[in-house]
């Protein structure tokens, strides 16, 4: 009971003190949602079946990506110049708590530029979704490990060097991961760096299940996955009660 009321005083603090970006937020998750789908289609040109599933299905993978890794540092960073940073470790609560209540933030902005994205891909293209049960948590299982690393890069580098790294993987993920187009057309030097990175196995996962009458993400990705995860939210609980 005491840990639930303090992950709601911690997520009413939190979610009072974002709310006057976070709609703005939601808005540009929505339009690069929609430029994925719609603006990379014209640079495909004759577009098949299978290029529009792929771009359908990155969309959603790409808008969790930046939420996690742009959008959240980019908070983050503020608040350390502001001095905000300082204060949360004054908070008499686990920390842990303060990274699920921001975490379930950053989820609800991400969520209406999943939901537009899919619902634009189906109703114009009709790609060929075929969604399966595991959709949710694939979606937060994505979702967990985006922001994890998100707030480890956050808080171990200084703010500024913490965005040049967000706009780096930023740039990256939107041209040179796998997840708007196969692995395969990638250099074998690039695709083994990629086996490695959490980028590929979150679009892996996605793409199994908006699509998984088509891909098949295996098991490694999932683990990938959450080791990723896992060591991106236990490093930021370190560095937070680190003195």
């Amino acid at each position: 009971m005491v840990t639930f009321n303090d992950f709601k005083y911690v997520f009413q603090m939190q979610f009072n003190k974002s709310f006057g970006y976070l709609p703005y937020y939601m808005i540009l998750q929505m339009i690069i949602s929609l430029g994925i789908v719609i603006g990379f289609t014209y640079l495909i040109g004759n577009s098949n079946t299978e290029s529009l599933l792929y771009l359908a299905t990155g969309a959603p993978t790409i808008v969790l990506i930046l939420t996690g890794v742009v959008l959240l540092p980019q908070q983050i960073a503020t608040s350390k110049t502001e001095g905000y940073h300082q204060f949360l470790r004054t908070w008499p609560v686990n920390r842990g708590i303060i990274l699920v209540a921001d975490t379930l933030i950053w989820l609800i902005v991400a969520i209406p530029g999943i939901v537009i994205s899919i619902l634009v891909a189906h109703f114009m293209f009709h790609p060929g979704y075929d969604v399966t049960w595991n959709l949710v948590p694939a979606l937060l299982l994505t979702a967990f490990t985006s922001i994890g690393i998100g707030y480890g890069f956050s808080y171990l580098l200084p703010p500024q060097l913490s965005m040049v790294l967000s706009n780096v993987l930023a740039f990256g993920s939107l041209m040179f991961a796998p997840i708007n187009f196969p692995m395969e057309r990638l250099p074998a030097w690039l695709q083994n760096v990629h086996d490695f990175l959490p980028l590929y196995s979150m679009a892996e996962v996605m793409r199994d299940a908006l699509a998984t009458s088509t891909f098949a993400a295996s098991t490694g990705n999932y683990v990938n996955l959450a080791v990723w995860g896992i060591v991106g939210f236990c490093g930021t609980i370190v560095l937070i009660n680190k003195k």
